[in-house]
């Protein structure tokens, strides 16, 4: 399959609203423009379904690398899917409703035949914080409740406690809550919705002031560096989102060991792109649907990322031919 005959289609937030300097999806439409691959554009609102086959508003995409005017969109047209080789799910969190009924239309697609990234069915099975929990063995001592009790019974066991919401990104929703306990109920009760939502409490792990490190892989493969995010003073959350800076690091003995943990199902999984979060000793999230920092790792060590992917989507593409 020649790299310049691919037809790749992106579901992707606004691009007009992307942070220009550190976006990770224009990496990977730079590099696929960059090989030759025509692009198209769709947002989550123009995927539909007539008579059981999967279309879009699409629109032809052309992409620079300039800070004020990045891509350039062509007439949105109704297409059916199945004219794409392959299709990148890039929408950010929040998990909801619209979501999954998007990743559900793109299923059709794969049903005709292309390829999406990352797979549906893994998409919908792989919640990014509860994923992680199929690796106990990886994780700090986690709780997933609605239950008032059980979570306080929880934070009275660890003392130090972070809780947050089970479809949150970026870092928004999460709680650090003391041995002291202040504002616990208050917590508990917005987060769960007065019980009626699932949350997750993890032990407070005090390694987050070194970073909170993004592996990633790409197609069960670690990328060599990973980039710590270092909360900024006075806060608990890593996340570039919230404010912490990014660093990277070199791999070590203990990433190799949590990596060769997960890799199997991973790869079982058909996960071709995948984000750990990493704290000290332990993963705290597994992310499937839009993983970040390409930009930063590609800048600071000359690392091609989004190459490594292209490679493993045409590798993908020429298995199923």
């Amino acid at each position: 399959m020649s790299q310049s005959s691919l037809h790749l289609g992106v579901v992707m937030d606004s691009i007009a609203d992307i942070a220009y300097k550190k976006d990770s999806t224009m990496a990977l439409l730079w590099a696929a423009q960059d090989r030759g691959y025509t692009l198209y554009y769709m947002e989550q609102e123009d995927l539909f379904l007539n008579a059981g086959q999967a279309y879009a508003r699409i629109r032809p995409l052309t992409v620079q690398r300039d800070p004020v005017r990045w891509f350039e969109l062509g007439e949105a047209d109704a297409r059916p899917l199945a004219e794409l080789d392959a299709i990148l799910m890039r929408k950010d969190p929040p998990v909801d409703a619209d979501f999954i009924n998007a990743v559900h239309l793109l299923g059709f697609a794969e049903r005709e035949g292309v390829l999406v990234v990352n797979p549906t069915t893994a998409l919908l099975q792989c919640n990014e914080k509860l994923f992680a929990q199929q690796f106990p063995q990886c994780c700090a001592p986690t709780l997933v409740s609605s239950q008032a009790d059980v979570l306080r019974a929880f934070h009275a066991e660890h003392g130090d406690v972070i809780f947050k919401p089970l479809d949150g990104m970026g870092g928004t929703g999460i709680f650090h809550i003391g041995p002291e306990g202040r504002n616990l109920g208050a917590v508990i009760e917005q987060l769960s919705l007065r019980g009626k939502r699932q949350i997750m409490a993890q032990r407070y792990l005090p390694e987050i002031k070194d970073g909170d490190t993004r592996i990633l892989l790409v197609d069960g493969e670690p990328v060599p560096y990973g980039l710590a995010r270092i909360p900024s003073a006075g806060e608990t959350r890593g996340n570039l989102a919230a404010g912490g800076r990014g660093v990277t690091r070199e791999l070590t003995q203990r990433d190799h060991w949590l990596i060769e943990q997960v890799q199997p199902m991973i790869r079982e999984k058909g996960l071709l792109f995948v984000g750990l979060d990493v704290i000290g000793d332990y993963i705290t999230e597994i992310n499937v649907t839009s993983p970040t920092c390409v930009r930063e790792i590609d800048d600071q060590r000359g690392t091609n990322v989004a190459g490594l992917l292209l490679d493993a989507i045409e590798r993908r593409l020429t298995a199923m031919a």
